[in-house]
């Protein structure tokens, strides 16, 4: 097949949100429909209990979930991690198909549809189906009202799921690796994000909005734009403003403010509410408006649940140069229309000397904005994404549908677990006589559950820290002698012989081993009894 042919032999079953949902996946799909419904067989299902616009229902005649995979057809599944696709990553399970992962982690979703229910086990079991024991370790805290947020952004939850279909579509190649890290069997593709070139953004459009506002008609205008929580660090960008460097900097904040985030409250804090701009959720129409006005845009994110920032393509079509962080798949983008700004503790400053430098160098931000429009016609045109993704999805087909594995995860080890239980022996001390030179014996077994690091592994790694205490001075006659090193990583069940060379004193002393896990910040017994005699 050429990549400009036409498959009418593909039949699909478009499963998504739909506008107007809020949703940057119901804005994709209302984008690609029209490109993928011209070279295959498309037809659109609605999501139960979810509204469709007039157009959409006049144009595409959405048939209900009932219907999915009705005749033959392939379920082509969009999944998100919000509550907008419960009932797809339910049907996704029930009857599976393709997929396209708008976002890499599932897990916030996989807390909607267990905890958020008062259901725990179904939780605990997806955890650890898909993540083995450290699933297991983090479904425990939920029992008790315990949570946090740090397992929502390093456990994806997805196994099963993408196992399950014939295929998978990501966006990025960063998911794309991800993915095949876990799941060395997978069916993945790349596939970027279609988004229509829009009119590019005119400053005199923003007119209007400034007036609102009160922003002087010279004021250099940031904005973010999305969905805004902690993960987009907007925060990072009000602290940001107060620095002297930027302190006739104004910021446009578009978008629903989730409550637990006071941005308002941010901005006091930064001496900068005059110059922070809370707009909420703005009309189609209003936030060409918002993204007009904005000089230079900033769409940071970390961590990241592996998505695609329709709100930041959007920006791209328009012409607006933008800053992301240089983080995860947002590092992929070309510097010439996104440049990065580095993670962690230099964030603030790096930043605020990146905004400076772009907004003395207006012909710099021209040239962005020429780079960015140029990039997303290049590679999101909507009708080339349609036949890049109507190719991936006939080769899809040829798949049958996979069957699920539970993952395989290497044990925890000495370094990250203190579950280091075991025993130890020690012989050939008993019949030692004064002043002889000898091997001792001393036998370790590791009967916990964790995996005992070699020494040379540095933090984590197991070695025996052997005394001789001298009865007569209370000194440890042993202390400037190396620790004898376990060579090799000991698993759970295993045993390892140390033959340790030891002189017995000529007067009365104690001998004492103690196996120790090594590293920093501070050494530590295993949870083995020590050995303690008189010799």
């Amino acid at each position: 097949m050429t990549t400009r042919s036409v498959r009418r032999d593909l039949a699909l079953d478009f499963v998504s949100p739909l506008p107007p949902v809020r949703s940057g996946i119901s804005d994709y799909s209302a984008d690609l429909i029209p490109a993928l419904g011209a070279l295959c067989d498309l037809r659109v299902v609605r999501v139960d209990g979810q509204e469709v616009a007039d157009e959409l229902v006049e144009r595409w005649q959405p048939v209900s979930m009932a219907e999915i995979g009705a005749d033959g057809r392939v379920p082509f599944y969009q999944m998100g991690n919000n509550v907008y696709h419960l009932e797809i990553l339910d049907r996704a399970h029930a009857r599976p198909g393709l997929l396209t992962l708008h976002d890499l982690f599932l897990h916030h979703l996989l807390h909607e549809r267990t905890l958020a229910r008062g259901e725990i086990e179904p939780y605990r079991e997806t955890l650890v189906h898909d993540h083995g024991w450290i699933g297991a370790a983090v479904a425990e805290p939920p029992r008790w009202n315990a949570y946090g947020a740090a397992p929502l952004f390093s456990l994806p939850c997805h196994r099963r799921l993408i196992q399950l279909q014939r295929g998978v579509l990501v966006h990025s190649q960063w998911a794309a690796d991800r993915i095949a890290e876990d799941i060395e069997d997978a069916q993945v593709r790349v596939i970027p994000m279609p988004m229509p070139l829009r009119e590019r953004a005119d400053r005199s459009q923003g007119a209007e909005l400034r007036r609102r506002f009160g922003i002087p008609e010279d004021a250099p205008v940031l904005g973010s734009f999305g969905f805004q929580t902690p993960i987009k660090r907007t925060d990072v960008v009000i602290e940001a403003l107060a620095r002297p460097e930027l302190t006739d900097v104004h910021l446009l904040i578009v978008g629903v403010v989730t409550p637990s985030f006071d941005l308002a409250a941010k901005a006091a804090e930064a001496g900068a509410s005059e110059r922070v701009h809370l707009c909420g959720y703005l009309s189609r129409d209003e936030l060409g408006q918002a993204m007009a006005t904005a000089d230079l845009c900033v769409n940071l994110r970390y961590p990241t649940a592996g998505e695609t920032s329709a709100s930041l393509l959007r920006l791209l079509a328009m012409g607006r140069p933008s800053l992301v962080s240089d983080y995860a798949q947002f590092a992929e983008l070309p510097d010439a229309c996104a440049l990065k700004v580095v993670v962690g503790d230099d964030e603030v400053e790096a930043l605020a000397t990146k905004v400076r430098d772009l907004l003395e160098t207006p012909g710099r931000l021209e040239q962005m904005g020429d780079d960015a429009r140029a990039f997303v016609a290049r590679e999101h045109d909507p009708d080339l994404v349609a036949r890049r993704i109507v190719d991936a999805c006939v080769e899809f087909t040829e798949h049958a549908p996979g069957t699920p594995t539970a993952a395989t995860v290497p044990a925890p080890t000495s370094l990250t677990s203190r579950d280091t239980t075991g025993t130890m022996e020690v012989q050939g001390f008993e019949t030692w006589p004064a002043g002889e030179a000898r091997d001792l014996e001393v036998r370790l077994k590791n009967t916990g559950a964790c995996r005992w690091l070699g020494a040379r592994r540095g933090a984590g790694g197991v070695s025996l820290w052997v005394q001789v205490w001298d009865e007569l001075t209370g000194i440890d006659i042993n202390a400037a002698t190396a620790w004898p090193e376990l060579p090799l990583d000991l698993n759970p069940g295993s045993k390892y012989l140390f033959r340790v060379p030891l002189r017995r004193p000529l007067g009365p002393a104690r001998l004492r081993i103690l196996p120790m896990v090594t590293g920093a910040p501070k050494f530590e017994p295993l949870a083995v009894a020590p050995f303690e005699s008189s010799i």
